[in-house]
């Protein structure tokens, strides 16, 4: 990490036409082996030093800072156009499309904590969910109209609008209108599927019959009230031209405000794609009444470079997700978007957006870590990688003069180089740290936490702090993930003692405290530490469960290195639906812990994964029990 988080000034935006320049001086304490990776954009150990926190405020700011373009502000929202004809509205599916990744199981208060992520970002749209597919779902994107869907967010006030997908039937249509209708600005997403493969092999429906449905869904949808309405051609890439031209003017004249140009299955080229969208904006009748949309999967690598594509071609809505999560290879990754149009502006027709990349770094972490879906090092923008120099010719360069290797500062997704400013905290100086964390922590995190929360954190911190004798900002970010990124916490670990080795059996005994504070204690057998762990809660929670992944790796160098765990699980919960093919599917369920000891941050984690289903699964029955008692009472 760098600068002190409470002295270090805001990093500024760098020039979009011209990346460098300005020249930066030579980094002062890059190593000749190796340009560190950044971290977040303010140090966390160095808060806790602040005759530290003053040295690196001295230092950034004589930095000089990147020249800026001017951004336009946001065009007012109206449903059907866009004032300004070079303004690019962000759509958000991470908690819908996103959420479909396997292992990627979202609890309802975990999806609020994420939207509300996306609307400090500065996303256009929030896609919060297929509210069809589950009661818990239907809750969730519930939840997230009442709350960010009417909150101002920002110096400029923002609201996002809030949607819901459908499939093009009355009943997905009005689960969608009762999540979506208490935010400000509701909005229902329904599709039918348009290329000849899916009409005759899936929907086995004839092409008038497909017509006929999307015009009466997207005129039922208006009908409910809901001003806004979105409609896609699923597998659009693969369509007929003819046709689609077609049924997209029938859904204009039923009322569609915006159309979703899906390349569903990720089959198209930039070339083809970029086509697709200017022969659309070219011949379909009435399209000047309604917004071209874009939605790329990534099966060939490609959801990127083609979402860009139609963006060049005349598309002014991206639909995008933290990370490219998503279906199979996954979407479009809206840091990658968004970060080309803003450094390639020029080349792109002066194309902007209303994110603010300082909050990319953070919506990155946050969907990582409710998502268990961590990206690869050498991941664009977010990865642990994207700007580290290894090549010492690159790091000649790099300590000359960083535009030579670096098209995007780190400073504007909200990074910086954490040997440049981070301070290495040990066991010392616990009050001071004690008090500048508190005050720091929300300025990182981007929203307050709660006393407790900050308690359970530091009393991990202090344990943490007297074992090793150096706390890095990576422990500090891996312990905060642990206390602040986990689901509703049922069973919490309260001991856990394993024996192993060669010379007998491994073994484990666990502490755990219950939903209603009892302390429930088990002993196991298995094949090691773990195994036997593991079985040992097993006992105690009784849920069946199968455990289907299982990763760990060290935050830091060293032997003493805190260990972080990564499990999915599955067990008997099949309450959803595919928003694709209708099918009930078996949920997997991610779970992450952290510790010095590596039984410890495995039981940790296990417990994660375990009180996310538990969640869910409480969820399901509340929702059932009150839907069996209006049944009862409508019966009366």
């Amino acid at each position: 990490m760098a600068s002190s988080l409470l002295s270090s000034p805001k990093p500024s935006s760098f020039s979009s036409a011209n990346p460098t320049s300005t020249p930066r001086p030579r980094a002062q304490t890059l190593s000749p082996f190796r340009a560190a990776a950044p971290r977040f954009s303010h140090g966390l150990a160095a808060a806790a030093n602040p005759s530290a926190s003053r040295r690196c405020y001295h230092r950034a700011f004589a930095r000089p800072v990147r020249a800026s373009m001017a951004q336009p502000r946001r065009p007012e929202y109206v449903p059907n156009r866009i004032d300004d004809p070079n303004y690019v509205r962000v759509f958000d599916t991470t908690l819908r499309d996103g959420e479909q990744s396997p292992g990627a199981t979202m609890t309802s208060t975990e999806k609020l904590v994420v939207a509300r992520q996306l609307a400090r970002l500065g996303v256009d749209i929030i896609e919060a969910g297929f509210p069809a597919s589950s009661p818990d779902d239907l809750d969730a994107v519930r939840s997230i109209a009442i709350e960010v869907g009417n909150t101002p967010v920002g110096e400029d006030g923002h609201v996002p609008v809030i949607c819901g997908l459908s499939r093009c039937n009355k009943r997905d249509i009005d689960a969608a209108w009762e999540a979506v209708r208490h935010a400000r600005r509701p909005r229902i997403h329904t599709f039918i599927a348009t290329s000849e493969i899916h009409m005759q092999h899936k929907l086995r429906k004839t092409p008038e019959q497909v017509v006929a449905i999307a015009k009466e869904m997207v005129a039922y949808a208006r009908s409910l009230g809901c001003p806004d309405v979105e409609f896609s051609p699923e597998d659009a890439g693969r369509s007929n031209r003819e046709f689609l031209y077609h049924i997209l003017e029938e859904v204009i004249k039923a009322g569609a405000t915006t159309l979703n140009i899906p390349d569903t299955v990720g089959y198209t080229l930039p070339y083809e794609f970029g086509k697709l969208i200017a022969d659309i904006k070219a011949n379909t009748p009435g399209i000047e009444n309604a917004i071209i949309s874009t939605h790329c999967q990534n099966d060939l690598g490609l959801a990127t470079a083609n979402t860009l594509a139609g963006a060049h071609a005349g598309a002014r809505q991206l639909e995008v997700t933290i990370n490219g999560i998503g279906e199979r290879a996954g979407n479009a990754s809206l840091e990658e978007v968004v970060m080309a149009i803003k450094c390639r502006r020029e080349l792109l027709g002066g194309l902007y957006t209303g994110i603010n990349t300082q909050h990319i770094t953070m919506s990155s972490k946050m969907v990582q870590e409710h998502s268990g879906l961590h990206v690869q090092p050498h991941k664009a923008i977010v990865g642990a990688n994207a700007f580290a120099h290894e090549s010492g010719i690159h790091q000649d360069g790099m300590l000359k003069y960083k535009g030579t290797y670096e098209i995007i500062s780190p400073d504007d997704i909200g990074l910086t180089r954490a040997n440049e400013f981070g301070i290495v905290l040990g066991k010392l100086r616990l009050n001071i740290a004690h008090l500048t964390l508190r005050k720091a922590l929300p300025y990182l995190l981007g929203y307050e936490i709660t006393d407790k929360e900050f308690e359970d954190f530091f009393k991990r911190y202090k344990e943490v702090a007297e074992k090793k004798k150096r706390v890095t900002d990576e422990d500090i970010e891996a312990l905060l993930s642990d206390e602040i990124f986990q689901p509703k916490v049922f069973w919490s670990l309260a001991d856990v003692q394993a024996t192993c080795g060669t010379l007998g059996l491994s073994t484990a005994t666990v502490k755990l405290i219950g939903p209603d504070g009892d302390e429930k204690i088990a002993c196991a057998v298995g094949t090691g530490p773990v195994d036997a762990a593991y079985k040992a809660v097993d006992d105690i929670i009784q849920i069946p469960t199968v455990l289907r992944e299982y990763s760990m790796t060290s935050v830091t160098e060293g032997i003493d290195a805190i260990a972080t765990t990564r499990v999915v699980v599955t067990g008997d919960v099949s309450d959803s639906k595919h928003a694709l093919t209708g099918h009930s599917f078996n949920r997997a369920f991610s779970g992450s812990g952290a510790a010095l000891d590596i039984v410890v941050s495995s039981v940790r984690a296990y417990l994660s994964a375990l009180n996310k289903m538990s969640s869910f699964v409480g969820a399901i029955k509340a929702s059932s029990e009150v839907s069996e008692s209006q049944r009862v009472q409508t019966t009366e």
